[in-house]
């Protein structure tokens, strides 16, 4: 365990955020920047911490569109782990607001379209869906943590319905993805990462949402996530 890592990692953040801040004041940022530099601080953070990063099924997500991706949450560490893992091109991702508090990187995640959701205030909830749908009407796919925190154990908990309303108002596909492993790097409340761990992420086929209810929409994502997970 080491607090050193979590350093490294933070100066790949910084590394990152810095030229998104300023190519936003200037404005000069593009889409395009923003994926290749989530993907370069992805690429760093599974070098820096030694993470064995095992995808499976990207190839079942046909390209050319935008889809609506949700996953369980295990870490803070899913979302360079995610970026490393699914095939859209452009992706952007709802995360919790506290993310956005943190100096520099927070502004960079507004800079690059990503969503700030207030799990406590529902008129702000309802906006950030919002949003993400007008990404997703532009072409953008976006992530969101299906169960809206992260595990304490790893185990699958109830799923939120913010994502299966997005995907139900724009009419886009949802694609499940379980992932496994990240809670071993950075458990919830530790700061310390681990390395040399092992990481499997499992992308399902899209789900068509037409004539679909959200409850059998989350019913069928929540096995897929228990079946990958849980096994």
């Amino acid at each position: 365990m080491s607090i050193l890592d979590s350093l490294k990692v933070a100066g790949a953040m910084a590394r990152v955020s810095v030229p998104i801040i300023g190519n936003a004041l200037r404005g000069s940022l593009v889409r395009e920047d923003v994926d290749a530099k989530a993907r370069w601080f992805a690429k760093q953070v599974i070098e820096l911490l030694e993470v064995d990063l095992h995808v499976t099924g990207a190839e079942r997500v046909p390209p050319g569109r935008a889809y609506v991706y949700t996953s369980n949450h295990q870490s803070h560490l899913d979302i360079p782990m995610l970026y490393a893992s699914l095939p859209s091109p452009t992706l952007r991702m709802l995360a919790k607001k506290e993310l956005f508090e943190i100096p520099v990187w927070g502004r960079a995640l507004r800079a690059a379209e990503f969503v700030e959701v207030d799990r406590k205030n529902h008129v702000r909830a309802v906006q950030s869906i919002a949003r993400a749908a007008d990404l997703i009407r532009d072409g953008v796919s976006v992530w969101l943590a299906a169960e809206g925190t992260r595990s304490f154990d790893g185990k699958i908990g109830p799923l939120k319905k913010g994502g299966f309303h997005l995907a139900t108002a724009t009419q886009t596909p949802i694609v499940p993805v379980a992932i496994r492993g990240t809670i071993g790097i950075l458990p919830r409340g530790t700061k310390a990462m681990q390395k040399g761990k092992r990481v499997d992420v499992t992308i399902g086929s899209p789900i068509p949402v037409e004539g679909r209810s959200l409850d059998d929409l989350a019913a069928e994502v929540r096995s897929f996530l228990i079946e990958n997970v849980e096994r």
